[in-house]
């Protein structure tokens, strides 16, 4: 169809023959430009009516342009003879030059310039006399013109046009004013039109250029579209184009696929016979509008309306239609253009090609949305979810009961704890969740459980070990329309952890040969996380132990403080944070928190060998500064250790402790800090201050400084509140904040330690705790005056018996008597001791508490040991004696010496009689020595 046709007597081979010009011819055109002006192509037709339209339109153009510039000549004649004059008649000291005595001279050269400047033929300044002060010609200087200024003269300017000697001209006058408003004279400017008009030449020069370059665009334009159509058309003709569109009709419905034509009212234009035969449409369809053709209600909706269609399947009789619509516009009149296409046979295959992405899509939600958790029962329960209803319409979860206490799966056994449930609401169908089921041995979780694989069940009313396990169940299950069953074995790391059931019901097909491998695959999943669960839970459950083991028990009950906390661990387990109370002599309290970085069972034994070093520490009577002291040390040397055995990143990561010590007789309160923050004291009005402690480096990085400690008086009534950092920090807030939250918390009338402990938890605990949390609360008491004796011995041996028989004296005004006998020997002992070892200031103290507390100070600071003295020694049993008498003993120092304590039971049954003491001095000597 594209192949050119030649005329009777041309034959292409004579081409060069022709292409050479005969003499005295002219040279032929070239082959594209005849193509163009060929007026047998559509595009030669195309092209020369193009060209003369525009040829039409730049002549109106240049005809319109060239009046109008004749008529802007004029119009620019008169502007600027006006112009000028008012310029110069307006000009600053032209009246001064006026009344000059030689005007001539002052105004000619700016006559001359302003001429110039302006275009114009001259600038003439006339008086009002006629005579002329300024002119081109100097020959006209001081002559009398005669001219029709009145209208000037009057104080009016004017513009007239005449016809001069060189030819038309236009001149403009404007009156010279004084200051009192007078005219003083007359400034005019002529102009010639000719002169104007050859400035307008040349711009209509320049007009006529611009015409013919838009000309030749157009020209140029034309041509190439007229190119491109030819280039579509091929060069054919009316008559070619005809025959080509004869063959296009002819391919249109020999194609295997429906097409249709829709105009923009819903009417069919256009329409194939593949069209026809699957939409059954009759022989006069096209001209007819959709909705009288009989076509489906979705389908004619879909073809009537503006909605676009990509593949959409509908019903067309017995045949399933893909239907593709497409809108015309912009590219044609609104309409519409429809393709079908018959997918009835491939309905089959993409309805199992489609089962097999949803499979495809549910192994990778169940991916994505088991495991969420490391809890095995939130495993099972996401295994259920999931499932349901995308595979099975319920589903139900049985674990061992090892696996859910975090052990190793034991052997083979018929007995599973129901886990997760999910697709049955209310009705209790099932077995619920929690309890322990024993499936007899026929049974397909038996069967399954025992072998180690998948059993099929297809149809339950035939599976005789099912409905033999709950007959009365069974009977409900398929009453619930249940009809089919499938067993998959929960296997990690070739151990059986359970059983996942998937049932099906109601118009859900039952369970064949190729729901197997995928429900294995799920529950393969399934069961590597719920292994990864069990083995978190074994550690956490093992870290949970230790940690509890190494937390105190309880907490001992002391007169002088009345305390109360609270311990959360971190979402992410049990980490390193602890705390302490320890009894110390003299009645006083320590209290003990501290912070080991890290979770796990690392940390929490870490943080028990740190509360075990504090523990014993502290039973040396250590200052809190010096006990901290030692404890740093000890880190160092935990880490140093560990790092020389090869246990890398076992170290101690970072570690803080407080370490307070409170005096109920004075209520002073020592307290230390290594890297923790500090504690906050709730006064008895209600007040909440947070003292200024030293802060030292965290233990293990203070490099062997020494530690800081201060010392404050704690009113009667307060509450001392210890804590960790995981209560006051969080993502959401700093340590500001949190320390401000803290003192609005505690704040308010007085509460118990335990309601302390309660209210703050409620206002601070974040709802995911990302750290452990420790809060101690104490509430202080004083010993009263009362329960207080004291006296200072001088360094005389004599002074031994007033102070024994002092301290009688107030063992019997608390009503001690039976143990008076008893103290006194413990008191005449140490006594003694201080007199005759010690230094001055001696001093005797008794404190009664839950124990009588007796207190010899001195100021020396050598310690006496317990020793056993020789059956020749007349000395050396005094500090045996004391050990045998009292419950408890001890040496602590003071910045000033030392203090020997000892504490003995209130009640008599504790304390030696009589005849017991005689029989335990005795027993210092030998009989044969005697």
């Amino acid at each position: 169809m594209g192949r050119r046709i030649h005329g009777p007597g041309r034959h292409p081979r004579r081409g060069k023959e022709r292409g050479r010009p005969r003499e005295g011819e002219p040279p032929p055109l070239p082959r594209r430009l005849r193509s163009l002006l060929n007026v047998r192509s559509l595009a030669g037709q195309v092209f020369l009516l193009q060209l003369a339209v525009v040829v039409l339109l730049v002549a109106a153009a240049l005809v319109a342009l060239v009046v109008q510039a004749r008529r802007d000549t004029m119009a620019d004649a008169r502007h600027r003879t006006l112009a000028a004059a008012q310029t110069f008649a307006h000009s600053p000291g032209i009246v001064a030059a006026l009344n000059s005595p030689d005007p001539t001279a002052v105004l000619q050269p700016h006559a001359e310039a302003a001429r110039k400047a302006a275009g114009v033929d001259a600038i003439i300044v006339y008086r009002l006399d006629g005579i002329t002060l300024t002119h081109s010609d100097p020959r006209q200087i001081g002559k009398h013109v005669i001219g029709p200024y009145a209208e000037a003269a009057a104080g009016k300017p004017f513009t007239r046009t005449f016809q001069g000697s060189l030819g038309p001209s236009v001149i403009s006058a404007v009156p010279v004013k004084a200051p009192d408003g007078s005219v003083v004279a007359i400034v005019s400017s002529p102009v010639r039109v000719e002169k104007v008009q050859h400035r307008v030449n040349q711009q209509l020069r320049v007009l006529f250029g611009g015409a013919a370059g838009a000309l030749l665009i157009a020209a140029a334009g034309s041509g190439l579209v007229s190119r491109r159509l030819q280039r579509q058309t091929h060069g054919l003709g009316p008559a070619e184009m005809t025959r080509m569109y004869e063959h296009h009709d002819a391919v249109l419905h020999a194609v295997r696929e429906g097409v249709l034509i829709i105009d923009g009212d819903g009417r069919l234009l256009l329409v194939n016979d593949e069209a026809r035969r699957l939409l059954d449409l009759p022989a006069d369809a096209e001209r007819r509008h959709l909705t009288d053709l009989g076509l489906d209600e979705g389908l004619a909706e879909l073809l009537s309306s503006d909605r676009l269609a990509t593949d959409e399947v509908y019903l067309a009789a017995d045949r399933l239609l893909a239907v593709n619509k497409r809108l015309i516009a912009p590219h044609g009149p609104a309409g519409s253009v429809v393709t079908l296409r018959d997918t009835t046979e491939l309905r089959a295959l993409s309805g199992r090609a489609e089962g097999a992405r949803e499979r495809l899509q549910l192994l990778y939600d169940a991916g994505v949305r088991i495991g969420t958790t490391l809890d095995v029962k939130r495993t099972a329960e996401e295994l259920a979810e999931v499932s349901v209803p995308r595979f099975a319409d319920v589903v139900t979860v049985e674990l061992l009961d090892p696996v859910l206490r975090g052990e190793e799966s034991s052997a083979a056994t018929t007995e599973l704890r129901r886990t997760a449930i999910a697709g049955v609401d209310g009705d209790q169908l099932f077995y619920p969740v929690g309890e322990l089921i024993p499936f007899l041995a026929t049974h397909p979780v038996s069967t399954g459980m025992a072998d180690s694989r998948s059993v099929l069940v297809r149809d339950l009313s035939t599976s005789e070990g099912w409905l033999a396990q709950n007959p009365e169940g069974a009977r409900r299950i398929l009453e619930h329309g249940i009809h089919s069953m499938l067993v998959v074995p929960l296997r990690a790391r070739g151990v059986v952890l359970g059983m996942a059931d998937f049932w099906r019901a109601s118009d859900s097909p039952s369970f064949e040969d190729e729901d197997v491998s995928f429900a294995e695959e799920l529950a393969a999943r399934a069961a590597v996380c719920i292994d990864n669960a069990r083995r978190y839970t074994r550690e956490h459950t093992m870290a949970v132990t230790l940690q509890h083991s190494l937390l105190p028990r309880g907490l001992p009950e002391r007169a002088a403080l009345e305390v109360a906390y609270r311990y959360l661990p971190a979402q992410a387990g049990v980490g390193g944070d602890w705390f302490d109370v320890i009894p110390l002599s003299g009645a006083r309290v320590a209290l003990a928190v501290g912070d080991v970085v890290g979770h796990g069972l690392h940390a929490a034994a870490t943080m028990g060998r740190l509360r075990t070093a504090v523990h014993n520490f502290s039973g040396l009577d250590m200052p809190p500064e010096e006990l901290l002291g030692r404890l740093d040390e000890l880190v160092d040397q935990i880490d140093a250790e560990e790092a020389t055995v090869g246990e890398d990143g076992q170290g101690i990561a970072g570690a803080t402790c407080q370490y307070a010590v409170y005096d109920p007789t004075s209520g002073r309160l020592v307290i230390a800090t290594a890297g923790h923050p500090g504690p906050a004291v709730v006064h008895p009005d209600g007040t909440v201050g947070f003292p200024t402690v030293p802060v030292s480096p965290p233990l293990g990085l203070g490099a062997g400084m020494p530690f800081e400690c201060a010392e404050l008086t704690v009113p009667e009534g307060s509450r001392l509140v210890l804590y960790t950092n995981g209560l006051i920090e969080d993502r959401g807030r700093d340590l500001d904040a949190g320390l401000e939250a803290l003192r609005r918390a505690l704040a308010g009338p007085y509460r118990t330690p335990e309601a302390t402990c309660a209210a703050v938890m409620e206002a601070m605990l974040p709802a995911q705790p990302k750290d452990d949390i420790v809060l101690l609360v104490a509430h202080t008491r004083r010993l009263d005056p009362a329960q207080i004796a004291e006296w200072h011995v001088p360094r005389d041996p004599a002074e031994v018996a007033p102070v024994r028989a002092a301290c009688a004296r107030r063992l019997t005004e608390w009503g001690l008597e039976q143990i008076a006998f008893t103290v006194e020997l413990i008191l005449s002992e140490l006594i003694t001791n201080a007199i005759r070892y010690g230094a001055e200031p001696i001093t005797v103290r008794l404190l009664r508490d839950r124990a009588l507390i007796c207190e010899v100070s001195d100021g020396s600071s050598t310690s006496p040991r317990l020793r056993r003295a020789n059956v020749t020694d007349e000395g050396g049993r005094g500090l045996f004696l004391v050990a045998q008498f009292a419950e408890r003993w001890g040496t602590r120092y003071t910045p000033n010496g030392k203090v020997i304590w000892t504490e003995q039971p209130l009640h008599a049954d504790a304390t030696p009689e009589g005849e017991e003491l005689g029989e335990i001095l005795l027993g210092q000597w030998d009989d044969t020595a005697l």
